[in-house]
């Protein structure tokens, strides 16, 4: 079960490599922010329709949090980094994810990150590195400082998704949609602000938003939330090193780029760190109840019940 739900999960991240070619083959230019807006608030609010709960409670914030960091704060990041810095600058610093999460885990989780994960998560960096950095690529201050800032919101959102778990009788997809409109709705008016008006659509436009609305978005988000809620949250993070991946794979397949012996060795050691650090299982912290796949809360009520009955 949990090497399926491993597999599965891992089709988000292999989704994600997909955009940039779909931005720049079907997408007009240099619309980073609507492009993100579309991605998001359209994918939440059919998600919504379909589902029909909205949060309660103490959830109305929480959601809000959550779709922040994974979706709204991530994405606005994550294009900032993309047009400041070579594409390969912006991945190596994507990639450092796995262990941000893996740091925010020991506080937040009470996971005990070991020796194999820590090697996995730098080993990780280096396999990426060697698949899309080139010697020619230029640093830009900000656009180092917005990719760093855009891996520790989705490593922090992870754990947290993790963390707080969902309520009672939501499943993934309800939380998917709850994120994906809170975090396009962070969007819209700064979208708006800083792009203006949408442009007239094309055909070509119009299905390229409509891939990345239902199929890299809503059905993505929804297997990677999945696939939090069931495995360490460390685990899954790893999981994101697959994304340049499939990006160089497709760039090479489908836009003619080139694809050589180095980038291929790079590729080797970066399945094989993801291979490492997802399957390594985090260990508890001392005097920690529970097994890995529990929210905190319900370790929390269930010491409190084991207590009160001894």
């Amino acid at each position: 079960m949990r090497t399926r739900t491993l597999l599965l999960t891992a089709l988000a991240p292999l989704a994600w490599g997909s955009t940039y070619a779909v931005t720049t083959e079907f997408l007009p230019a240099e619309r980073p922010l609507l492009t993100a807006t579309l991605r998001a608030l359209p994918a939440g609010l059919v998600l919504l329709a379909v589902t029909r709960q909205i949060p309660r409670g103490a959830w109305w914030w929480k959601a809000a949090v959550l779709g922040a960091l994974n979706i709204g704060v991530f994405f606005a990041l994550l294009f900032v980094s993309a047009y400041r810095l070579p594409g390969g600058v912006a991945a190596v610093l994507g990639a450092v994810q796995p262990l941000i999460a893996a740091g925010l885990a020991i506080p937040l989780l009470g996971e005990r990150i070991g020796p194999r994960k820590l090697l996995a998560g730098v080993t990780g960096v280096f396999g990426v590195a060697l698949v899309v950095l080139k010697a020619t690529a230029r640093l830009d201050a900000i656009g180092l400082a917005a990719g760093l800032a855009g891996a520790a919101a989705m490593a922090a959102g992870t754990v947290l998704t993790k963390r707080w778990g969902r309520p009672e009788g939501v499943g993934p997809l309800t939380l998917t949609g709850w994120q994906l409109t809170a975090g396009g709705l962070l969007l819209l008016p700064v979208a708006l602000l800083a792009e203006g008006a949408p442009p007239a659509m094309t055909a070509t436009n119009l299905l390229g938003y409509l891939y990345l609305a239902a199929v890299n978005t809503a059905l993505g988000y929804w297997l990677w939330f999945q696939g939090i809620g069931r495995l360490p949250a460390a685990s899954v993070a790893f999981l994101g090193l697959l994304s340049p991946l499939s990006a160089a794979v497709i760039g090479w397949a489908a836009l003619g780029q080139s694809l050589t012996a180095l980038q291929i060795v790079g590729m080797a050691v970066a399945l094989g760190s993801t291979a490492l650090g997802s399957t390594a299982a985090p260990k508890r912290a001392k005097g920690e109840a529970g097994g890995p796949d529990l929210p905190l809360a319900t370790q929390a009520e269930r010491r409190q019940s084991t207590s009160a009955t001894a």
